[in-house]
């Protein structure tokens, strides 16, 4: 009994550690220092309880990179968004510290080198450093001395996996596997003339250069590299920042986002094309309830059409709409939005039809089509019946299935409609509960549909099982699991 004791300890702590939005209420990976999946199993030996396999358990980092002229206010864009950012971990890497040291024959010759050109720089300890971070590792940054043009050989910044990761150099988005590392690029644009003023001020002051030297090397590589390398860069920034740390209105807007995207799950930030609706102490309860094994059928569906519901209601408001204005009962012009006329709702049989009576209840009269597909396993999938409106492909599509495990079915549902002629874009596919795997297939083949999901769980089991999961949710939900 101690054992169990501490694994439901375990499992509370679990649950208000993983409170914050759009995670599944036994996601483990909020925790630092938690057990695996299966040291869980083998704590609770319940019956299929827990997969075999082991679930990745760190959270990928937020990698933000920020660009721009020498001087242009990089590192003051970047200290107000780490000052904004406090209560997260946010871990600042600079593309100085991955200066090459110079060879003697490059230090006699000191004035000619061009520090300004990409081959300046160790690009491939960069890129493993990043990588190693955002796997959760810990990494030893080298330090560089402007002064001697040399890495220190006996000293280093050791740094650990962080919340925010934010890159910051002139030449940052000039590689391309450096950029695709990059949740959101940032490119600092400030006048010409103040950089030159700021460099000035910095070498001299910082880095014991004279004013001849600073000018001479500001005309000689600064510039042409600029123009050659840093400003065409510009075209991959998602976000340009006009006169740098003096914008405050633009800095304020960044920080809001990531606030947004560190509240997301990873996938969404993978394919901005899947939704999970936003967590509530209401939404996480259902969920406690509709996946426990002990529930009464009728609670399991009542639970489960209030939840289905609210996944229904967020998917229709992703449909279009069109303005429309209307009279008031006290005479006043009420300015609103009309509803999509074409649209239909596609139950994949059987689970699917679980979820046919929340879409009818939010929109009146709607025509329902249906697709049967056997599923045997991971691979097996074959359809059996197909029965949708003649005018489908002038139809918005809301596409249902309460459980997206492994997304073969799903595919092949996809598949048929597109074949009908509806475009992808046209399609919301409806989910309760989504596994990491399904997502990813249906997203990597159709990327212009959406996923609108309640909650997204840990994995697949064996035997391709959601995993924590509520079971088999037809079974559940139409009395047939005895």
């Amino acid at each position: 009994m101690p054992d169990d004791s501490k694994a439901i300890a375990y499992y509370d702590y679990a649950m208000e550690a993983s409170s914050g939005p759009h995670f599944s209420g036994l996601r483990l990976d909020s925790l630092d220092a938690s057990p695996s999946p299966r040291a869980l199993s083998a704590a609770t030996p319940t019956p299929g309880s827990y997969p075999v396999r082991d679930f990745p358990m760190h959270k990928q980092p937020f990698v933000i990179g920020i660009s721009g002229g020498t001087a242009s206010g990089k590192t003051t864009v970047c200290d107000m968004i780490i000052q904004q950012l406090h209560d997260q971990r946010v871990l600042l890497v600079n593309q100085d510290s991955f200066y090459r040291g110079l060879t003697p024959a490059e230090l006699k010759r000191v004035h000619e080198y061009n520090f300004d050109h990409p081959d300046a720089f160790d690009t491939e300890q960069l890129l493993e450093c990043v990588e190693k971070l955002k796997s959760g590792q810990s990494v030893h940054i080298p330090v560089y001395d402007f002064k001697t043009h040399q890495r220190c050989s006996d000293s280093f910044r050791q740094v650990n996996a962080s919340d925010v990761i934010v890159l910051e150099g002139i030449l940052i988005f000039h590689d391309q596997r450096v950029r695709n590392l990059m949740n959101m690029k940032i490119f600092v644009d400030t006048d010409a003339d103040v950089r030159l003023a700021r460099r000035i001020r910095r070498d001299t002051v910082e880095r014991g250069r004279d004013i001849n030297s600073v000018l001479e090397q500001y005309g000689k590589f600064v510039k042409p590299a600029f123009d050659d390398f840093v400003l065409p860069s510009k075209k991959y920034a998602d976000v340009v920042i006009p006169r740098g740390g003096d914008n405050h209105v633009a800095i304020d807007l960044i920080v809001q986002h990531i606030r947004t995207k560190l509240g997301q799950h990873d996938l969404c930030k993978i394919f901005p094309n899947v939704y999970v609706i936003q967590s509530t102490f209401q939404i996480r309860g259902m969920h406690t309830l509709i996946r426990d094994q002990d529930i009464s059928k009728h609670d399991f569906v009542f639970y489960s059409d209030r939840i289905i519901r609210l996944v229904v209601e967020h998917g229709l408001g992703h449909l279009p709409f069109t303005e429309k204005q209307v009279v008031t009962p006290t005479g006043s012009v009420y300015t609103g939005v009309d509803f999509c006329k074409k649209l239909c709702g596609v139950s994949i049989v059987r689970s699917g039809e679980s979820m046919e009576n929340a879409l009818r209840a939010c929109c009146k009269g709607i025509k329902i089509g249906k697709i049967l597909i056997h599923r045997h396993g991971d691979n097996g999938k074959q359809l059996i019946y197909e029965k949708l409106p003649k005018d489908i492909c002038e139809r918005h599509v809301l596409l249902l299935d309460p459980v997206l495990a492994t997304g073969n079915s799903a595919n092949e549902a996809i598949e048929l409609l597109i074949q009908k002629g509806v475009p992808e874009s046209h399609i919301i596919f409806l989910n309760l509960i989504s596994a990491p795997e399904g997502i990813h297939r249906v997203c990597k083949r159709f990327p212009l549909l959406k996923i609108v999901t309640s909650e997204i769980d840990v994995g697949l089991n064996r035997e391709f099982q959601v995993i924590p999961g509520m079971g088999e949710f037809g079974d559940r939900y139409f009395g047939t699991d005895d």
